[in-house]
């Protein structure tokens, strides 16, 4: 039997692994201070944040997070990012550590300023 998917981010944050919950909250609720405005949705699966288009979003795997805020909104901080495992457009944040939550409010608040100030995509082109 499948689980049912969560319809809205308390019902994701309840189904995600219990060494999950307490950072997936921590994560919601900085991201949330960054972007007041926004509002919360499930999309792909996953919580985001949007405000006339996706912020980003986050999501719980079976060994630690990842934070989704876009590629182009990471670049200026690859030297900040060199510790911890990136993808494409994710950040990876094993339990058990702590959040870098300044790195990931400098990195928030990027991805508003381009939202807001250049109309920046959530999909983009790969240059």
């Amino acid at each position: 039997m499948t689980k049912p998917k969560p319809k809205n981010v308390d019902e994701y944050i309840k189904s995600a692994p219990g060494e999950a919950q307490a950072m997936l909250r921590e994560l919601r609720a900085l991201l949330r201070k960054v972007a007041p405005k926004a509002t919360e949705a499930i999309k792909w699966g996953s919580p985001v944040l949007e405000d006339g288009r996706i912020l980003f979003a986050y999501s719980a795997f079976k060994s630690h997070l990842n934070f989704m805020p876009t590629k182009p909104s990471m670049e200026p901080f690859k030297k900040e990012l060199s510790e911890f495992k990136t993808g494409k457009d994710t950040i990876q944040l094993p339990y058990g550590k702590p959040l870098p939550k300044a790195l990931i409010r400098k990195i928030a608040t990027h991805r508003v300023k381009q939202v807001r100030e250049n109309d920046a995509l959530w999909m983009y082109k790969s240059k």
